[in-house]
């Protein structure tokens, strides 16, 4: 039998199929209703699974793969009782009560920032709000704590860098607080070896930084044999330098904070690629959805059952989401649970997206949505 045969019998067989499967999307409607009057939640992950193993059982050697085309039929059967219940209360509340801007303000407050003046996050908060006042703490999880106690309305910290790859300890500090993401801006980054005047190239032994940046330039310390010393913050590392009486150190940091502490620039672009850009994100205790909203920030957990988190992003799919970003992360609960961070674009005012948010957060054990935020290219 030639393909083309063997085409023609498959299309037969999806004919049988898909009326059944609209037959089975009907009855699903009518669960819901059922559901609703008795006030029975949606998910009923008992009897999904022995549905699921009673399938594998009867479909031998093909039980596993049959059973996954079975989950995502439930799932979209599950999709579609959600949308009917109209589920997710909660997070519903809290979209509909969100402050809504044409363009981020801090009314008349400072954004926080890690680091000191001439740190690219300084850069960036002046990228994002420009003319308005900077306060500077040593710390990410001061940052946090600013925002906090109210000392500023938001704060600007690194999450991701096209080289050197996730900024772990912001990822934890946002699992650990949950604010609010309400913006986001990436900076084309542009690295500098830089000294005190009268220090020469060849006598440098160490070069301070912050680990990122000396992760995204090893390739040049490893060509001229130096040892990169982690430091806080790239600008506190150039002021370290500055006010340093060895004259065989230098600093890895921006034009603006060698200049910022009097530091000569021996050498301008040492990242491994031209095109080296972190992305900051801005961080805020009060949900904002500001006009142009694309990206949806999300935490969620999955169960530790085979292809649960497959099919929670099969869910996303099916909706036509697309994911930018999903960051696994310890809940440090000492039983090797993870909690995921993921980046989804898309807008909360659309039904179908909004629906999708909230049929996660009524199914899931931990669902966070921390926002819906346009994020600017530099």
């Amino acid at each position: 039998m030639d393909l083309l045969s063997l085409r023609k019998q498959i299309d037969e067989i999806d004919d049988q199929l898909i009326p059944l499967l609209m037959k089975r999307m009907d009855i699903a409607k009518e669960v819901a209703a059922y559901k609703v009057e008795h006030s029975i939640p949606v998910l009923n992950a008992e009897r999904e699974q022995e549905i699921l193993d009673s399938v594998a059982a009867k479909c031998g050697e093909q039980g596993e793969a049959i059973k996954t085309i079975f989950s995502a039929t439930m799932d979209a059967s599950r999709a579609l009782q959600h949308k009917i219940i109209g589920g997710g209360s909660e997070l519903r509340s809290l979209v509909e009560n969100a402050r809504k801007e044409e363009r981020l303000t801090t009314d008349g407050m400072p954004i926080a920032c890690q680091g000191v003046e001439g740190a690219y996050s300084g850069i960036a908060g002046e990228t994002l709000f420009p003319n308005t006042e900077i306060k500077f703490y040593k710390q990410f999880e001061n940052v946090f704590e600013a925002v906090n106690k109210g000392k500023a309305r938001f704060g600007i910290i690194p999450v991701e860098n096209s080289t050197a790859g996730s900024v772990h300890e912001s990822y934890d500090l946002i699992m650990k607080y949950r604010f609010f993401v309400v913006g986001a801006c990436d900076l084309k980054i542009e690295h500098c070896l830089c000294a005190k005047e009268g220090t020469k190239f060849e006598k440098i032994d160490e070069v301070y930084s912050h680990p990122q940046a000396l992760s995204q330039c090893n390739i040049f310390l490893k060509s001229f044999d130096f040892t990169g010393v982690n430091f806080t913050n790239t600008a506190a590392a150039a002021k370290y330098v500055a006010e340093s009486k060895k004259n065989n150190i230098g600093a890895i940091c921006s034009v603006s904070a060698a200049k910022k502490y009097g530091l000569k620039i021996l050498r301008r672009g040492i990242q491994n690629i031209v095109n080296n850009t972190t992305r900051f994100i801005v961080i805020s205790k009060e949900l904002v959805i500001d006009s142009a909203a694309d990206k949806i920030s999300l935490i969620f957990s999955a169960p530790h059952t085979t292809g649960s988190l497959y099919r929670v992003l099969g869910r996303f799919s099916m909706t036509g989401l697309n994911l930018t970003k999903l960051e696994s992360r310890p809940m440090a609960n000492g039983k090797f649970d993870y909690f995921f961070y993921a980046d989804v674009l898309g807008n909360v005012y659309d039904e179908a997206t909004l629906d999708l948010l909230c049929a996660l957060s009524d199914e899931l054990d931990e669902f966070t949505f921390l926002g819906n935020f346009h994020e600017i290219k530099d």
